[in-house]
């Protein structure tokens, strides 16, 4: 080998160790952009009248995509005691986690919301009242259309189950709706009268879906809620009150949305 065939074949071979050293410096996702959620841990909360069976559907996409799903069983029983429930699963999350909640669960979120391991809101179809409001008081306020729910004499309330496929799930299949109508959980009726104290929404971001065919919720309602908590807001057309059974994708996107864009 001559002395310029030499030169040649060290530069070649410099070149490339240094070639080979930034490649495995370089991290793995330099070149593309990282689609994997920065949050896990997703946690949702049912409403009034439903447990969370409901959330299914949400469920296997959010699992599919990767996240750790955790239901909420509230026992629909007292504002405080739904809020326990939903604190005793977020103590049990491993780490930053978005708190999702639907119609009344909404109140549950904003107040069990300022746990710390929570790092951001969504609201899907649900009321987020401010301090001393209640979703009772808000209601009057911005008028529903559904029809009066039936009292139990100890004070629990549900809905007719004649009334309950149109006014709750109304673009659901009538055997689905059917069914939820019979299998409804009675829920306190002092849980939509008992003021919110501290609202989480203040304090962390939020997202919020409003259903814009809702008879249970004002969809007014549900826009001022958004509005005032500066949520990052998406609407749904022809979505009924049981949005989240009967639109999941758009749903689960809203969720994944800010489990991508929340600080953990």
């Amino acid at each position: 080998m001559n002395l310029r065939s030499l030169r040649n074949w060290l530069l070649f071979a410099v070149t490339s160790v240094i070639s080979a050293s930034s490649a495995l410096a370089a991290p793995p996702s330099a070149g593309r952009e990282d689609v994997g959620p920065s949050i896990k841990n997703i946690v949702l909360v049912h409403g009034a009248f439903v447990d969370g069976s409901g959330w299914q559907p949400v469920y296997n996409i959010l699992v599919r995509d990767g996240y750790h799903v955790t239901l909420v069983q509230e026992p629909l029983t007292s504002l405080e005691e739904d809020v326990a429930a939903t604190r005793r699963v977020l103590d049990l999350q491993d780490g930053p986690t978005v708190l999702v909640a639907h119609s009344y669960g909404g109140t549950v979120i904003t107040e069990a919301g300022t746990h710390p391991k929570v790092t951001a809101l969504v609201y899907i179809a649900a009321h987020a009242p401010d301090v001393g409001e209640t979703e009772a008081g808000n209601g009057k306020k911005f008028p529903n259309s559904s029809r009066p729910l039936v009292k139990t004499p100890d004070g629990f309330l549900f809905l007719d189950p004649n009334n309950f496929p149109q006014d709750f799930a109304a673009d659901l299949p009538p055997a689905q709706a059917d069914f939820m109508a019979h299998a409804q959980m009675l829920t306190a009726g002092k849980v939509f009268t008992t003021p919110v104290t501290n609202p989480a929404w203040k304090l962390k971001p939020s997202w919020y879906l409003v259903a814009k065919a809702d008879k249970t919720i004002n969809p007014d309602l549900e826009r001022m809620y958004a509005k005032r908590a500066h949520s990052h807001k998406v609407e749904i057309e022809g979505a009924s009150h049981a949005v989240y059974i009967s639109h999941p994708k758009e749903v689960a996107a809203l969720i994944e949305e800010a489990a991508q864009h929340a600080t953990p």
